[in-house]
């Protein structure tokens, strides 16, 4: 890769991870991940299903602790502050759920003033004009009273970003923003992260794997597969990289070996096979 827009370089890092690794059992899903965010970027994060994506999204918003390694926001440690500093950071990030994660029982207004209410002192009066606020800012005005099952999937998408914002937060991270929608209200969602970016200078990072989303929003996008960084730079370094694993990805390019369903489920049959013959049962 060339290097980063000299921009982007001269602005402070307000989310860094450094040799991040996270284990399920003994099975290690992130090998010594670093990088940084810098103030007011979109990085994407894309990579194939099972590539570690999503582990990482949720250790980077305090949902899985860290085997080893370091996760800085704000100058705190994500990997060894207690659990009343993590409760404390987690205040000033805020999380858009790759299905809304609305709670049903609750009107689209509750839902959006639910961490108001959990986290502050404020009047009523307030939270319902700041309610009101969040939702005119994702294109939601006058919708705080339906439920979440009278929404469309793009409108519960945006009811859960107005969550998301409710307490201002220095990062917002979303998980899949475009998945299950049709290209066209996957659009508006992609303008709605847009707005927000320059309207706040709001820093955003968004796990993906739709490649016409993350050219559009993206100021810098990383490209993980197994569990490590494939790749890391601009829309325009990563559409020039000549590496194999980049090129393999953009161009939707199947695996050498295992090209379709059937040749995977052939491929662990007849590994399983020869583990039998290798060690067989008594």
């Amino acid at each position: 890769m060339s290097p980063e827009n000299p921009i982007l370089q001269e602005l402070p890092a307000v989310l860094s991870v450094r040799d991040l690794r996270v284990s399920y059992g003994e099975r290690e899903i992130l090998h010594g991940i670093t990088f940084d965010v810098k103030a007011g970027e979109t990085l994407v994060i894309l990579g194939g299903s099972g590539c570690g994506k999503s582990t990482l999204l949720r250790t980077l918003v305090g949902l899985e602790r860290p085997s080893s390694g370091e996760i800085w926001i704000n100058g705190k440690n994500l990997a060894t502050v207690s659990v009343a500093e993590l409760y404390e950071i987690r205040k000033r990030t805020g999380m858009s759920f790759q299905g809304g994660a609305l709670f049903g029982s609750m009107t689209v207004g509750e839902n959006v003033a639910l961490p108001l209410r959990e986290h502050t002192k404020l009047e009523d009066s307030t939270i319902e004009i700041m309610l009101r606020l969040k939702l005119e800012q994702v294109g939601l005005t006058g919708f705080e009273y339906h439920m979440p099952s009278q929404l469309s999937g793009g409108m519960k998408k945006r009811a859960a970003v107005a969550r998301a914002l409710a307490m201002d937060p220095q990062v917002l991270f979303f998980d899949e923003p475009s998945a299950g929608l049709d290209p066209i209200i996957a659009a508006g969602i992609d303008q709605l992260i847009l707005e927000l970016k320059k309207a706040f200078r709001m820093t955003i990072v968004v796990v993906t794997h739709e490649l016409a989303s993350a050219f559009l929003i993206a100021d810098r996008m990383m490209l993980m597969d197994k569990g490590n960084i494939v790749a890391v730079g601009t829309t325009e370094e990563m559409r020039s990289s000549v590496n194999p694993r980049v090129r393999q990805f953009l161009d939707r390019v199947p695996e050498p070996d295992v090209e379709g369903e059937m040749d995977y489920l052939q491929a662990l049959t007849e590994s399983y096979s020869r583990s039998l013959e290798r060690n067989p049962r008594v």
